[in-house]
């Protein structure tokens, strides 16, 4: 759920906008970041409006470009103003020069970017904020650049592999649409005269398919509004949020979407704790990364830490961890090195999920061949069996 604060630090009264499972949630993890919270209010968002806007703001090309201007030898502020210059969409030339101008009164840059929380999310203005102190911005920059690369990389891996069985679903829908659609109307024709009994299977196939000729543009109207429905529930928060708790009570999906999100949560909070976030801000700040039932315990291993356990047995006690990402934390806390060891468990989670999407592709598209194949020969089987059934009786 998407919640708007009203909150206060450093003397300046702002708004914040967080996910959160709910408003008690979404408050701590705002008091996490430093904020004095005022009050918690739902902030719903229109996905369909989102869409007309036109592109999101480019965050990772915005870093990659500041970078290597950063690296030339421009101060930050030429950086900004040859950004905004050379801009040419509208929107994120407006962020920009919004942004500019705040640099311009003087504030610092991860202030400045506050105020235009729909392109820079809290994630990176922190990791921001943090260098600012230490005078280290390109290294930050490097490290969202690499951070956004490998979460980027893992989605590619999932989409790339899911491109082949969409292909299949998509090509034998067509082909038994146009069976069901064309072919069995002028079988039906043909065998309508036929005298005899035809086999139970073929006379309901051919009912169907002459009723789908009678009511063909009545059928595609309710199609294309299902299509439509399905688009806009969809687009729904809780629509989604309903289908996402759906999939988390399968036993080995639930299991791979854990894994995954752990994967996120530990890549983040590693690169916060790198560049110098406190272990219970950088907490509050990944917050919005993990599903509802994982933020709880998040913020339950949160509170265990504040109290003052170790962060591998507070993770342990809230399965946030597997048993080699427990050892790994044991390794971070003796050696001092827990940012980096962080990252190191969410590269492991990473190529386990990639194993496993590449065995699951493999696996599932064989069986979705079969069951295509399947629907379409026992389609074309109805059909000729009457005729089968002629030559035998002529025979």
């Amino acid at each position: 759920m998407l919640y708007k604060l009203s909150v206060l630090r450093d003397k300046q009264y702002r708004s914040l906008r967080l996910e959160a499972a709910n408003e008690k949630a979404a408050a701590l993890a705002a008091k996490a970041q430093g904020y004095t919270v005022f009050s918690v209010a739902t902030a719903e968002r229109n996905t369909t409006l989102s869409w007309l806007r036109g592109e999101r703001f480019p965050l990772m090309l915005f870093s990659q470009e500041l970078l290597a201007l950063l690296e030339a030898g421009l101060n930050l502020m030429e950086a900004m103003e040859a950004l905004s210059e050379k801009e040419q969409r509208p929107q994120v030339r407006d962020t920009l020069r919004a942004t500019l101008r705040l640099l311009n009164e003087g504030q610092p840059l991860s202030q400045a970017m506050e105020a235009s929380p729909e392109a820079f999310p809290p994630l990176y203005v922190a990791a921001l904020r943090a260098s600012e102190k230490t005078g280290g911005m390109p290294e930050a920059l490097q490290r969202y650049i690499a951070y956004q690369s490998q979460v980027e990389e893992v989605k590619k891996k999932v989409i790339s592999a899911s491109i082949y069985p969409v292909l299949l679903i998509v090509v034998g829908g067509l082909v038994v649409m146009f069976l069901m659609g064309f072919v069995v109307p002028r079988f039906a024709h043909i065998y309508e005269d036929m005298n005899g009994d035809m086999p139970f299977m073929s006379q309901l196939l051919l009912a169907l398919g002459g009723f789908i000729e009678t009511h063909g543009m009545q059928l595609l109207l309710a199609g294309v509004g299902l299509v439509v429905a399905g688009g806009y529930l969809l687009s729904l928060r809780s629509v989604r949020a309903a289908m996402m708790q759906w999939l988390w009570r399968l036993p080995t999906i639930g299991e791979r979407m854990r894994i995954y999100q752990l994967s996120r949560f530990y890549r983040s909070l590693g690169m916060l704790l790198i560049a110098g976030i406190p272990i219970l801000s950088a907490l509050g700040m990944v917050s919005g990364l993990l599903a509802p039932a994982l933020r709880e315990r998040m913020l339950l291993a949160s509170e265990q830490i504040r109290q003052g356990q170790a962060i591998s047995t507070a993770m342990e006690a809230n399965e946030l961890s597997t048993p080699v990402a427990l050892r790994m934390l044991r390794v971070g806390e003796r050696s001092g090195m827990m940012g980096e060891m962080m990252g190191r468990i969410a590269a492991f989670y990473d190529e386990e999920t990639a194993r496993w999407v590449d065995w699951f592709t493999k696996l599932f598209e064989p069986l979705l061949m079969l069951v295509i194949g399947f629907v379409i020969g026992f389609v074309v089987l109805m059909l000729y069996m009457p005729i089968f059934d002629l030559a035998g009786s002529i025979q």
